[in-house]
């Protein structure tokens, strides 16, 4: 009778989480989208307003130094008040100031730069709890052993963000115009909002999740009462020892917390090498249309098509390279092991790049940028890290600190880049530059993290 139940349980285990990580990957496809809007549409907007490569750069960057000033606050809002009201704000905030970058264009060109600066800069302000965001629901709605195949589902959307949206961006771009990318974009996302308040919930408010789906993920590490209402855990631990109740979020302000992070080795070359994986990123989100444009001749609209291609092999990389981790750890390598393999192989596939000097054709350099995308894809685990690593108490502060050191390149890529541009005429530098980043990231995997364990807090 006993074993009968049992299957009936079994049998009964939903399957939830994947609708959760599913949501996930499409906000984070529409997030990245909207990221690339000033790159389908820089070519086309730099004639009409007069820029030249660094102007275009420091524009670029406009949404890199406030994306980078908003971690750890962002990150305090998430463990302050939980993932679902936050990040729904957070996506109907930057798709307004997405429409409104596309009312430039009434402007003079003076003030319409200005302008556009400004609006790059709210929308990276708004953005900045996202990847944190997916981070702690990753954090609380997976077991260790799924953590990476999700993780690399959510982040190799900003490749399925250009799958989808640059063919799309680069025919309104050249079939009504640059402005009106920013207000197709901008009105995806506002709908979007709407759509994550319906359908997101942390595991033990979510109405379909079964009993046995909540076991299973909670006895592989899962944090699941992450973003439970306060007065929700404080039942919750009261029926619980002390030791194995949740801490409250609200410490997560405290400057001791972030000092510890800070002085943890394994974090700091964690830190380091994101920084080196975002400047891969940012080439691809900001750059590469414009080089495919500029250095290979292609008209905007064959760029939105052409940038899609390697962006299917990143996807395919993201994916395989946390299904390949995952697949380690089921087989008994270490944790460290399961996660580095994958970011050392990708990394020094994304190195291939730079044979992009060499060679004439357009259709062997799409070739070369696929395949070093691959490996950028296979090597970004980094979430997946963030995950295995966050202290239990301030997951989403940690995350936080994460993407803001490894968005710093959102600010130097496209600065360094137009200077690089501008002083050689150009972009020969500027792939070994991007390339050169990819073998310190591995340095840093490979001699500063060491063993990748969970952050106890002092």
């Amino acid at each position: 009778m006993a074993n009968v139940v049992q299957g009936v349980s079994a049998e009964r285990r939903t399957r939830v989480r994947y609708g959760i990580v599913a949501m996930l990957f499409f906000v984070t496809a529409v997030n990245y989208a909207d990221r690339a809007t000033l790159s389908m549409a820089g070519t086309s907007m730099s004639k009409d307003l007069g820029l030249d490569a660094v102007a275009m750069g420091f524009i670029f960057s406009a949404f890199g130094w406030s994306y980078v000033i908003g971690q750890l606050p962002g990150g305090w809002l998430l463990d302050r008040f939980g993932s679902k009201r936050v990040y729904a704000a957070s996506i109907f905030i930057w798709s307004l100031f997405t429409v409104m970058q596309g009312t430039v264009t009434f402007l003079s060109v003076s003030l319409a730069v200005s302008v556009l600066f400004a609006l790059r800069f709210l929308v990276g302000l708004a953005e900045a709890p996202s990847f944190p965001a997916n981070g702690r629901i990753v954090a609380s709605w997976f077991p260790a052993a799924e953590r990476g195949t999700a993780s690399a589902i959510f982040n190799s959307a900003q490749y399925f963000a250009t799958v989808l949206f640059a063919p799309i961006m680069g025919w309104v771009t050249h079939r009504f115009g640059w402005p009106y990318v920013f207000y197709f974009m901008g009105a995806v996302g506002i709908v979007v909002s709407l759509v994550w308040m319906k359908t997101v919930y942390s595991p033990k408010d979510h109405p379909r999740i079964s009993r046995a789906e909540l076991d299973h993920i909670q006895e592989g590490g899962a944090l699941i009462d992450m973003d439970r209402p306060k007065k929700s855990r404080a039942a919750n631990q009261a029926a619980t020892p002390a030791s194995a109740s949740s801490p409250d979020v609200n410490e997560a302000a405290k400057a001791s917390y972030v000092r510890q992070l800070l002085g943890n080795r394994m974090l700091l070359g964690v830190y380091i090498s994101q920084y080196c994986i975002t400047t891969l990123t940012y080439f691809f989100l900001t750059w590469f249309p414009v080089y495919l444009v500029k250095e290979r001749g292609m008209s905007i609209l064959n760029a939105g098509f052409v940038a899609a291609l390697p962006a299917v092999c990143g996807f395919v990389g993201g994916v395989l390279g946390g299904i390949f981790s995952d697949f380690l750890i089921r087989k008994g390598f270490s944790l460290t092991v399961a996660r580095k393999v994958p970011i050392v192989v990708g990394m020094l596939l994304s190195t291939s790049m730079i044979a992009c000097n060499y060679v004439d054709s357009s259709a062997v350099v799409v070739a070369i940028m696929a395949f070093a995308f691959f490996g950028k894809g296979l090597g970004a685990l980094g979430w997946a890290v963030v995950a295995d690593t966050s202290p239990k108490q301030i997951a989403g502060l940690s995350g936080g600190m994460f993407n803001m050191f490894g968005n710093v390149a959102a600010i130097t890529t496209p600065i360094i880049i137009g200077y690089i541009v501008k002083a050689t005429g150009s972009f020969s530098g500027a792939l070994v530059f991007v390339a050169c980043n990819a073998l310190v990231a591995i340095v840093s995997y490979l001699v500063i993290v060491g063993e990748i364990r969970r952050v106890e807090l002092k």
